[in-house]
């Protein structure tokens, strides 16, 4: 089994994430009415999450939900002035969708030259690490030994994973993923010889499948941050303080702390 610092309690974690936000009282606020209108048009700012992951949403039946993304959108409606309603989709590429579309307001993903042709993007707030998950007994034991003829290198479709390994891998397959869940399942049963995506995610999977490990490591970074739909040019000085204020103020640490989150760093 991947082995992993033990995360601070969640009470200790959630005491982490209340002082925080008590440093950041006080700081960037939608003064200007006209703000809160531009970045939550509907008077509720429409967050797009999905599941599966410390750097979005995790426990989305818990009354009490943790993850990242979560946890700055909740911030970013209170400075807003506004109902806070997030959307929790099954897959990354429905969240990248719903911005592109402006059926939502705001996502909190990797920002990629590729997604700012759709949307709109802040400053990072975080980055990190990609990396690859292999299943119990496998077949790849080092970065190495990924790009062979024979492998079968996972990624959740849509995702910027597939998007780079696509062209970056010359001599593996590529098995796209319609959910986190079936990336699981693919590697339980030996359908894919590894997975890809950021070590975050990968090892929240690693702890769904006892004997995987998140190998040594990187093939890439992700500099995740806050997007927004096309048109809403107006509210990105807003959106560029408020994330220097909370990265400052300790806020995306606190957050990745109480989700359980390991490796992240500046961005």
């Amino acid at each position: 089994m991947t082995s992993r610092t033990n995360p601070p309690t969640r009470r200790h974690a959630i005491a982490l994430l209340v002082a925080a936000l008590g440093l950041y009282r006080g700081q960037a606020r939608a003064s200007d009415i006209d703000v809160s209108h531009i970045l939550a048009p509907g008077g509720r700012l429409r967050a797009a999450l999905y599941p599966g992951t410390p750097t979005s949403i995790l426990n989305t039946t818990d009354t009490d939900p943790r993850g990242v993304g979560y946890d700055i959108g909740k911030e970013l409606a209170r400075q807003l002035h506004v109902e806070y309603a997030p959307v929790v989709f099954s897959k990354n590429a429905e969240v990248l969708q719903a911005i592109k579309t402006g059926a939502v307001d705001v996502a909190f993903t990797n920002a990629t030259a590729a997604r700012a042709k759709d949307m709109d993007f802040g400053p990072p707030y975080m980055a990190i690490e990609l990396g690859y998950l292999v299943p119990p007994e496998p077949t790849v034991t080092d970065l190495g030994d990924i790009d062979t003829p024979g492998r079968h290198i996972g990624v959740t479709a849509g995702s910027t994973s597939d998007a780079t390994l696509s062209h970056e891998l010359t001599n593996a397959s590529i098995v796209r993923a319609p959910t986190l869940k079936d990336a699981v399942a693919l590697l339980s049963s030996h359908q894919i010889d590894a997975f890809a995506t950021n070590k975050a995610t990968l090892f929240e999977m690693a702890e769904q499948l006892p004997g995987s490990r998140v190998l040594d490591g990187r093939w890439g970074v992700e500099r995740h941050a806050i997007a927004i739909p096309r048109g809403r040019e107006a509210g990105l000085a807003f959106l560029r303080k408020f994330t220097n204020d909370i990265k400052s103020a300790g806020l995306v640490q606190a957050a990745a702390d109480r989700a359980g989150l390991k490796g992240i760093r500046e961005p």
